[in-house]
């Protein structure tokens, strides 16, 4: 049986103050319907209830006594049925008032240092505890035995490491952490194993998150729980944050990452309107937002729109542009039905080694080469054999299993037999370190010994004088290779996504992806990103325009073409959804319409 959520949809979240419960249910209906949303996600319990439970360890909100009903789920669901709009519930468990933490310290998060972790009044508890291993269930039972909600989403479900200040407050060492973990617990980042903790916290929160399912899907089978990447619907949250460094391709990244791992499985990327947590009556930039939005449908994932209060709290500027491409997602459901990723190149994101990842992204995306994204730590468990070229960044040892197609791998990646002779890992260490041809060496460097049998390229000049110029001679010819091909496999024995991330040398680009090839015939500028995809309307091509991205911003786009493209073989017809054109084919290429914020291309 298909469930409802295997099909496209489009969620509205209102994240609710308490003094919202009395909102009017009508009104809000009215604006999600105009908006294009189908599905409701609403406050339902946890942190606040608004219903009336009746379970001791739950808060009612004081504030629906302002409704006749005193129940602003009941009401909801009512409402939106009569509609045929979804709701689903946002429950949050992380926290429990004063009275609840006094009478059950056991549920608590405890500090290294024996202390509580306290905010606004809250108490931040452990998901090692019993309120997240037994009375969780309870409260999903007791919602679920009197509301036919279509989903559940579980928020901040984590081991609260880092508080809404961004304080770090430790490692939890409550009772039941204490006796799970087999051994000392550290006290935080910098402590001797944490690594191991952290895959403990992992493996706590996955079976948390299995046993949910297992419940919802025992009592309510067409209700999905959203929230890791093992639910039943993927969640992402694209939110920008104050002080973070701006990556430009965020969201398309994230979402790659699920729909790649597990294609079938629905994303839902829950885009925030506001700026930062401290910041939540600031409209997020309406371009920035926007490409929360193209970012995610274009990679398959299902659009969603996140406020804080109700629609008529705050006059957030992105709202108009969240709805447009909202209804766009509505109007084109058919586009959208069963998207999977269909490129041919892999990029596996290491759990290492960021600025070598980002490197080779911006590469491939500039010279048109669609691409997908596979987090390291899933390779073992995803299909390769769809690939052309699998890209390792420096993931360092690594096993393909039986795959037999190109493999591109940059600096440690032990995708060769090679000997290693030293490595050159700081500035001093390959600063006016060249290969020939005046290539500059950023990063790390490895000297390696290559097979007998394999072909070397770029071979390293020995470093000379740098300064004062009248001193800057003597780079020799030496017989370290800076690419080393042997069978299906090249080596960049160095960091160059590294070095294109940090110098922005197109010699470093153009190098790396001339060996993975498979890149676009298109005559469109690097400024537009090309994202490949199948589904039940045939081959699905996004056209994104990054002109806007800019420095920690997006700005508005410069519109771009007419350009040509080629499509795949045996295409008969294309169609550009924005453009709202057919466009003929001629000896399988086609002229793209002017493109401004996307576009997309359905080839049949």
């Amino acid at each position: 049986m298909r469930l409802w959520w295997q099909d496209p949809f489009r969620m509205f979240q209102t994240n609710l103050r308490e003094i919202d419960a009395g909102l009017d249910v009508e009104s809000v209906l009215d604006y999600l319907e105009d908006f294009g949303a189908d599905t409701w996600l609403l406050s339902v319990g946890g942190i606040l209830s608004n219903y009336p439970t009746d379970l001791e360890f739950q808060t009612r909100n004081p504030y629906l006594a302002e409704r006749p009903s005193g129940d602003l789920v009941g009401d909801a669901v009512k409402a939106a049925a009569r509609r045929g709009i979804r709701v689903m519930g946002r429950m949050d468990f992380s926290k429990i008032d004063h009275r609840r933490a006094e009478a059950h310290p056991d549920w608590c998060f405890v500090g290294p240092s024996g202390a509580r972790q306290v905010y606004n009044g809250l108490t931040s508890v452990c998901p090692s505890g019993d309120y997240y291993q037994v009375m969780l269930f309870e409260v999903l039972d007791e919602v679920l035995d009197r509301y036919p909600l279509d989903g559940f989403f579980c928020n901040w479900m984590s081991f609260n490491e880092v508080d809404y200040s961004r304080v770090y407050h430790g490692v939890c060492h409550c009772v039941a952490c204490q006796e799970r973990y087999d051994g000392v617990l550290p006290d935080d980042r910098d402590s001797p194993g944490y690594a191991d903790w952290l895959r403990f916290s992992k493996e706590v929160l996955a079976d948390l998150t299995g046993r949910i399912r297992e419940h919802l899907a025992a009592r309510r089978p067409e209700a999905p729980l959203v929230l890791g990447d093992q639910a039943d619907i993927v969640f992402h949250e694209a939110n920008n944050a104050v002080g973070r460094r701006l990556w430009h391709h965020r969201t398309s990244e994230s979402v790659s990452a699920a729909k790649t791992f597990r294609p079938t499985v629905p994303v839902l990327t829950n885009s925030v309107g506001f700026v930062d947590m401290p910041y939540r009556m600031a409209s997020e930039d309406p371009h920035h937002f926007a490409q929360y939005l193209v970012q995610a449908i274009g990679r398959g994932a299902n659009p969603s729109t996140y406020i804080m209060g109700t629609p008529g709290t705050t006059p957030y500027a992105c709202l108009d542009v969240a709805s447009r491409l909202t209804r766009f997602h509505r109007d084109h459901a058919e586009v959208y039905r069963d998207l999977v990723p269909a490129a041919q190149t892999l990029l596996v994101r290491p759990v290492h080694s960021r600025a070598e990842f980002e490197g080779l992204y911006l590469s491939l995306l500039q010279r048109h080469v669609p691409f997908d994204v596979l987090p390291e730590e899933r390779l073992g468990e995803a299909d390769l054999s769809r690939y052309r070229t699998v890209v390792l960044p420096n993931v360092g040892p690594v096993d393909l299993g039986a795959y037999a197609g190109r493999v591109v791998a940059t600096g440690t990646t032990t995708a060769l037999s090679v000997r290693t002779l030293a490595r050159y890992e700081t500035e001093a260490e390959t600063r006016s370190l060249h290969l020939e041809g005046g290539v500059p060496v950023f990063g790390t460097f490895n000297v390696i010994e290559a097979p007998s049998d394999a072909e070397v390229a770029l071979r390293a000049l020995s470093r000379a004088p740098y300064g004062p110029p009248e001193k800057c001679y003597g780079h020799v010819l030496l017989d370290h290779p800076g690419m080393v091909k042997q069978g299906n496999v090249v080596l960049f024995p160095w960091t160059i996504g590294q070095a294109y991330r940090e110098v922005g040398l197109s010699v470093h680009r153009d190098l790396f992806v001339d060996q993975v090839g498979g890149a676009v015939e298109t005559d469109l500028p690097e400024q537009v990103e090309i994202v490949v995809g199948r589904s039940a309307a045939g081959f699905v091509v996004h056209l994104l325009n990054r002109s806007g991205d800019t420095d920690q911003r997006f700005a508005p786009p410069v519109r771009i073409g007419p350009a040509w493209s080629r499509v795949p073989a045996g295409v008969r017809e294309v169609r550009a959804l924005v453009a709202q054109e057919d466009l003929p084919v001629s000896d399988g290429w086609v002229q793209v319409p002017e493109i401004g914020l996307f576009d997309v291309l359905v080839c049949v």
